[in-house]
């Protein structure tokens, strides 16, 4: 290697199914023989005699590398021992950890609810919120909320008897715990959430079409340091000899970054007060949450006209090739939430400022579309922008195609490029079809819709066309609104975090 030749990033977090299909290709080209998308269908499962842990005589472990819809790929493990007749099912996630942890929440408000699957990875945390008991991280899961709970049921009823005889009373409150999640199980007790936290990101809660805002929710999170220890992610830099390391394994004084050498207390030109400036790129060094070795952080505050000032940050790594941006919102909680209602009619709108805060959820009737929040983060961004977001981030998720990989042709030709549409039926796949083209024609300004936005922060912003910059147009309304228990009980506990 030349020293002009830059080592390209190593990516971490390429999954199994990537990486096979890399040392596939050279392979097929030696042999000669064509590789196609058929071949999924000649999934291979591997059988290993393996010890019972029950009766200590051999048994058989069977392993099936294959990919759940809407998720990713999975190893699914099946034990059977012929001896003692002991069974055990779990699933591994077939991939690196991801590059941030993920939470999902579920209100499962009828009996449909209980049908959709859920994937429980061995570093996962699921809790059914109401009856307030957690299932800990330890054994992969492939099922459905109802056999989470019926689960739960059966752990807890297991050793009632012995509990009834030697501690009456605490017989007494695991039975009225059972007894609140049996009215559950019966459809009895609607609605309920059911949450599932894994700071590896390969945990995940089935979606639906029809899911409108506060029915399901997927949020990304930065792991902790705590959380990155635990799943064996620490940064293995070290520093050049005679050079003094930092507990991070920088050298002292400095870090290195696509940008060149930065000093340590960052670079970026302060005031007299010492204040950040607006428009001034602030750069600093920082430490990748995804793989935890050096990386850079860009940082700018921008002054929004008739809105507040509201500061944009990037992250970026070299080693891992993580990347990150967000749009952060400053000032006092206000009394009240805002929601903010725009009707787009042509390509003007579409060319609107618009910033989504972190805690704001959007929703567009017209296209079947509900965003919670803190699902896409903050953006600052036009209404094409945003819109061309969404459609990206969910085309990836339920096709498990990449469209900046196909060149953005727009969904109508890329899931017909493999993906997961293959594990669809007729119906769904037609749905999701009708739902994409629909964003489609939206972006491309083929036909109106309205975009609400509902922040309780009251920080989201849709800029206006009116003579004066100050109120509303005719196609915007902006309305204040007392913000639910619900929604002060979550801002409550996101200032804890």
């Amino acid at each position: 290697m030349s020293p002009n030749e830059v080592t390209p990033p190593i990516d971490v977090f390429e999954s199994i199914g990537q990486q096979v299909a890399q040392v596939d290709a050279p392979a097929a080209a030696t042999t000669g023989e064509e590789t196609t998308d058929d071949n999924d269908d000649g999934r291979v499962v591997e059988e290993i005699e393996s010890l019972c842990m029950n009766c200590h005589e051999n048994g058989m472990t069977r392993l099936l590398l294959t990919r759940i819809p809407y998720f990713r790929e999975v190893i699914v493990m099946s034990f059977r021992c012929e001896h003692c007749g002991f069974q055990n099912n779990e699933i591994q996630a077939a991939g690196s950890v991801q590059t941030r942890g993920t939470h999902y929440e579920l209100r499962l408000t009828n009996m449909d609810d209980f049908s959709r699957q859920v994937v429980k990875a061995d570093s996962a945390v699921a809790k059914f919120v109401e009856l307030d008991i957690e299932i800990p991280y330890g054994r992969g899961q492939l099922t459905n909320v109802e056999g989470m709970l019926r689960a739960v049921i059966d752990d807890l009823d297991m050793y009632q008897d012995a509990r009834k005889e030697q501690q009456p009373e605490v017989w007494a409150k695991v039975n009225d715990v059972i007894a609140k999640a049996r009215a559950m199980l019966a459809g009895e007790s609607f609605p309920f959430r059911f949450s599932l936290d894994d700071p590896a990101g390969n945990s995940w809660i089935a979606p639906d079409l029809h899911d409108g805002v506060g029915k399901w929710e997927k949020r990304e999170y930065l792991r902790t340091s705590e959380q990155n220890q635990s799943l064996g992610l620490s940064d293995t830099t070290t520093g050049a000899e005679g050079t003094t390391t930092s507990s991070t394994g920088m050298a002292t004084g400095m870090t290195s970054g696509s940008d060149g050498v930065i000093p340590l207390n960052g670079q970026g030109r302060l005031n007299e007060d010492d204040d950040i400036i607006p428009n001034e790129v602030y750069t600093f060094p920082a430490s990748c949450p995804a793989c935890m070795h050096p990386a850079i952080t860009h940082m700018k505050m921008v002054d929004i006209p008739h809105f507040k000032q509201v500061i944009l940050m990037s992250t970026l790594c070299d080693h891992c090739g993580y990347r990150s941006n967000d749009v952060k919102t400053g000032g006092e909680i206000p009394k009240q939430g805002c929601r903010i209602t725009l009707e787009v009619k042509n390509p003007e709108d579409l060319a609107r400022d618009i910033l989504k805060s972190e805690s704001c959820a959007l929703e567009c009737p017209e296209l079947d579309l509900s965003v919670n929040p803190g699902t896409l983060g903050g953006r600052f961004t036009t209404v094409e922008g945003l819109l061309t977001q969404v459609r990206d981030d969910l085309h990836n998720q339920i096709f498990h195609g990449d469209a900046k990989e196909k060149g953005a042709k727009g969904v109508k030709d890329a899931k017909d490029e493999g993906g997961d549409s293959e594990y669809y039926s007729t119906d769904e796949r037609s749905r999701w079809d009708a739902f994409f083209q629909g964003l489609d024609d939206a972006i491309t300004g083929k036909r109106a819709f309205t975009i609400v936005l509902e922040d309780p922060l009251a920080s989201s912003y849709v800029q206006s066309l009116a003579d004066d910059p100050r109120e509303p147009d005719a196609q915007m309304t902006s309305a204040l609104y007392d913000r639910t228990d619900e929604e002060e009980e979550e801002l409550v506990e996101s200032d804890k975090m």
